[in-house]
């Protein structure tokens, strides 16, 4: 039997997992290796890089990868362009498992891109929740605030001058994020338009508090087939895997 490659590392991916695992569906689930200690899946496992486009299309010849289902964050791009790609040379069907992105209130800044939301902040110091994770950082390293950063895993060396670091792992509340921003003197957001429920506290929290908001907008995703839930992407699956699978 042909078996399905998912591209995780979100709770959307996680829930996937256990609907393939409970349908008796053959399938490996993949994590990129950026957290330390991912969250067990009921799939057998792998975790690290492919090598590119090359070596993606190599691991789905050579484990006879009949569909690669997409969930990965919003925001990792490379791995999902890498794959769009691997699998258009191998013919092999693909699906993007997305969550809806959260819409935008009218008060707030609405940014392309990482440089955009650096040139959004203001100049003078102040104290600012830098809520998108800890790979893309170091733009924000010349602005002279105070950085709250929440992560999963300790950094090896300080992130950013003048940062404090809280380590946790969602879902969260809107009372504890509120609570948290309000005890570093928050008055600026920096958020990645990730959707979903899990991280939304942060932004209904900033509401509450009048701290301003600067979202960061989704990098185009490949134009492939695309489902919110992972109910849907199971019956996707049913419907468009070719025979086998």
């Amino acid at each position: 039997m042909r078996r399905i490659l998912l591209l995780g590392g979100t709770s959307e991916a996680s829930r996937l997992a256990a609907l393939l695992a409970r349908a008796g569906v053959a399938a490996v689930f993949s994590y990129a290796g950026r957290t330390e200690a991912p969250i067990s899946q009921p799939l057998p496992t792998r975790i690290g890089g492919f090598g590119g486009v090359e070596g993606m299309a190599r691991y789905l010849r050579d484990q006879d990868i009949g569909a690669v289902i997409d969930a990965t964050h919003p925001f990792a791009a490379q791995i999902s362009r890498n794959a769009d790609a691997a699998c258009r040379a191998g013919g092999v069907p693909m699906l993007m498992l997305r969550r809806p992105a959260w819409p935008v209130d009218p008060g707030w800044s609405r940014i392309p891109d990482i440089a955009g939301a650096v040139a959004a902040l203001p100049c003078a110091p102040t104290g600012v929740f830098l809520a998108i994770g800890k790979q893309t950082l170091a733009p924000f390293a010349a602005l002279p605030h105070r950085w709250l950063l929440r992560l999963v895993d300790a950094p090896g060396a300080p992130p950013l001058p003048g940062a404090q670091v809280v380590l946790a792992r969602g879902p969260f509340t809107v009372a504890g994020d509120r609570a948290l921003m309000a005890a570093h003197g928050i008055t600026h957001l920096v958020a990645k338009n990730s959707g979903g429920a899990g991280a939304r506290a942060k932004l209904d929290a900033a509401r509450d508090l009048g701290v301003r908001v600067v979202l960061i907008d989704r990098p185009a995703a490949p134009d492939r087939p695309q489902v919110d839930t992972p109910e849907q992407a199971l019956d996707w699956l049913h419907q468009t895997a070719p025979r086998g699978v």
